[in-house]
């Protein structure tokens, strides 16, 4: 008999839906494709970390360790959250897993802001977004695994609001960086159409996965090339 991987149902939002219950099939792709994730965040941190480090630059190196260790950390949560199958844990990791998101947005900015923006812009940017990041981990802490669509607008409000910054940033970093980490927001973007979907589309989810892997392997070129 073909085990089953059992997913959670979340709590009733505002509008009282309840998500869908993937099955272990969905579940399945849904590991796998963060497995690679984790496979591809694993092998590219130390590639940052020669980088920064042939570059003598701590500000570099931080960004190298806040980028590569928050990718690490996000694959690591989401994968193992997709695999499990004790409903108890299940629901742990699925929290540190939407935590997660809030440190890889962050963890993003910060080579971004340190490398390239730096004074003023770059350090009132880096505060604004881990500012945010805190928040955002504190919500869902105190109960704000009920209101998807909030975490959702958030992540999105995160994800661009460093378009605030977009004159320093045109003017301090080449085209091909700015195409990259365009590329890897749009990446995120569109897929939060499939994340938004997942109570209605079978495998909705595996495909907002393929999205987060197109976004971060974007943000990695553009961190890895022209961030430092």
């Amino acid at each position: 008999m073909t085990a089953r991987i059992p997913a959670i149902r979340m709590s009733p939002t505002r509008s009282g839906a309840i998500a869908r219950t993937q099955s272990w099939r969905e579940e399945l792709a849904n590991s796998l494709s963060h497995g690679l994730g984790l496979l591809l965040a694993i092998a590219g941190l130390p590639v940052l970390v020669l980088r920064a480090d042939h570059l003598d630059s701590g500000y570099a190196m931080a960004g190298a360790l806040s980028f590569g260790g928050s990718a690490v950390l996000l694959y690591l949560a989401s994968t193992l959250y997709h695999a499990m199958a004790h409903p108890k844990a299940k629901a742990i990791l699925r929290a540190l897993d939407h935590a997660a998101i809030y440190l890889l947005i962050a963890g993003t900015y910060t080579p971004i802001t340190l490398g390239v923006l730096r004074g003023g812009w770059g350090w009132g940017l880096f505060g604004l977004v881990w500012g945010l990041a805190l928040a955002g981990m504190l919500f869902k802490a105190l109960g704000g695994m009920r209101f998807p669509r909030v975490s959702t607008a958030l992540y999105l409000a995160m994800g661009w609001v460093g378009v605030i910054a977009i004159h320093p940033l045109w003017v301090r970093m080449e085209t091909g960086g700015l195409a990259w980490l365009a590329a890897g927001g749009l990446a995120y973007s569109l897929g939060v159409v499939f994340f938004v979907l997942d109570e209605k589309l079978r495998y909705s989810h595996f495909i907002w996965h393929l999205f987060v892997l197109a976004g971060t392997t974007c943000h990695f070129f553009a961190v890895l090339l022209y961030a430092f």
